[in-house]
């Protein structure tokens, strides 16, 4: 196994692959280093003496600067280097061509529905217009599994706390996110329960739907109903017996559309993980299908990588203001633009904002970027997109559910059970975190440094994605763990 690598040829730091001891020896091209310090798996350090205030180079981009003089051998992390990070800036655009891998022409069975969109899951999911009726949707969730029958996947109830007692943004984006969840594909039948005296109630919520199939679509008012959970259990058993008939039908990867996202990293998720799954976005977009990459404040100190790669000086404008617009939504708030990396992305290795970005980034392989979407927008062009999310998981996942998305990759360095509205691939960096939590993981992307290339573990996960879109089940769909997180920043009445 390789031991450490250096991931670009004007890198001043290498990784240690796995926990590496004080005297080894590493020899990358011309440079040769011995460690003068334990380092952990994950972590950086120096190939040669670095002066104070000279730029950290990794990925062969700058990551940060020395706050100090760092010798040859030693430890690179937080408490040595800096971001370099500033507040918002002025762009200009430099595009770059792309070439994508040749189609394979993949397909999957996926289940057409009545307006042309496609689902990879026929589920009923239960949505709450708000969260005072939580505990009656999750109650009747508990009682309907006797109607998952014939081709239904799964009864599933969508809890959120939002619905009521918002104002402003934080009120149109519960239901404008609400919305887009009722009309998903993967959801073959739904039923929204309202309380009645909510500002979010069902009759303000339909026009947010729109058109829509009555026979899909259902709707109860709980101050309307005696016994609210009967007649939440009648409209379901109804419900099941239109969604039960529903069938998988052979479908091309083109009508693909996968979130990509992130949590969780460590030093490994820019090497192996991240790396796979953009090489996996490259193979899914060049067969036509849709990519899409949130988290806007872990694009900060990559962000021109993305811009450069617009298709056009149009969407490069709209990249332009997705990342500065979320500088100032940071500056309005009085926080730091650049303090994201957690205290468990700083554990596993990485140690500046633009580290973790220039890794986070790569989930989007080198493809064009064709459209740049507003929190809550749907999907309006095949190819890979960027989406105006902040980094939190579940906030993140949902906006990516919202927008379409019928899969997430979810590349993870750490590790965590969460799971978002629609089927969420955990993807490990390393080959211990897979067989540690081996029921969390469903895809292994260490193998990327353990003998095969980037390229075949990508085509490893891409059969593993149209498995998982034919119908195949999640570690956590598998342990019925779900979950649906709405973007706030206002004020609660």
């Amino acid at each position: 196994m390789i031991r450490a690598i250096r991931i670009h040829e004007n890198d001043n730091v290498a990784v240690a692959l796995t926990d590496l001891r004080k005297t080894e020896c590493f020899l990358f091209g011309s440079t040769e280093v011995e460690l003068k310090e334990d380092i952990k798996q994950g972590h950086k350090f120096s190939l040669r003496n670095i002066a104070i205030d000279e730029n950290i180079i990794k990925y062969g981009t700058i990551i940060g600067h020395a706050i100090e003089t760092i010798p040859a051998g030693m430890h690179v992390h937080t408490f040595n280097i800096k971001t370099n990070l500033s507040d918002v800036l002025n762009y200009q655009y430099h595009p770059v061509s792309s070439v994508l891998p040749e189609p394979e022409h993949r397909y999957f069975k996926g289940f057409i529905r009545k307006d042309g969109s496609v689902g990879i899951r026929n589920e009923i999911w239960i949505v709450p217009t708000v969260g005072c009726v939580n505990s009656i949707v999750q109650s009747v969730e508990r009682r309907a599994q006797q109607y998952v029958t014939g081709s239904i996947d799964a009864i599933t109830a969508l809890t959120h706390p939002y619905g009521c007692s918002q104002m402003g943004d934080d009120q149109e984006n519960t239901r404008v996110i609400l919305a887009d969840l009722i009309r998903h594909p993967n959801a073959g039948g739904v039923l929204v329960l309202g309380l009645g005296c909510e500002n979010s109630n069902i009759e303000v919520l339909k026009p947010y739907i729109g058109d829509y199939d009555p026979k899909r679509i259902r709707f109860v008012n709980a101050q309307d109903c005696d016994d609210e959970i009967q007649a939440c259990l009648n409209e379901i058993r109804d419900l099941s017996s239109y969604v039960s008939e529903d069938e998988r039908t052979e479908v091309p990867a083109a009508r693909l559309r996968i979130g990509l996202k992130c949590g969780g990293s460590d030093g490994l998720s820019g090497i192996t993980a991240n790396p796979v799954v953009g090489r996996f976005s490259d193979l899914l977009t060049a067969d036509g299908g849709t990519a899409v990459l949130a988290e806007v404040p872990e694009m900060f100190g990559a962000e021109t990588e993305l811009m450069n790669r617009a298709v056009n000086a149009a969407v490069f404008e709209k990249t332009v203001d997705l990342i500065n617009s979320f500088k100032n939504y940071f500056t309005a708030y009085h926080q730091t633009i650049y303090e994201n990396p957690s205290p468990g992305n700083k554990a596993g290795g990485i140690s500046t904002l633009e580290d973790k970005s220039n890794g986070c980034v790569q989930k989007s392989g080198s493809a064009a970027v064709m459209d740049v979407l507003k929190y809550g927008e749907r999907l309006r062009k095949r190819g890979l997109n960027l989406l105006s999310t902040p980094g939190n998981d579940l906030v993140a996942s949902t906006g990516e559910a919202a927008s379409g998305c019928q899969i997430i990759l979810f590349t993870t360095g750490r590790g965590t059970p969460f799971a978002a509205a629609v089927p969420t691939v955990k993807i490990a960096t390393n080959t211990c975190l897979a067989i540690n939590k081996s029921n969390w993981i469903d895809f292994n992307a260490g193998m990327a440094v353990e003998g095969k290339t980037i390229a075949e573990v990508a085509e490893e996960l891409y059969d593993l994605v149209i498995a998982i879109a034919s119908g195949s089940k999640t570690k956590s769909e598998e342990a019925g763990y779900h979950d649906i997180a709405i973007f706030k920043q206002g004020v609660t009445l």
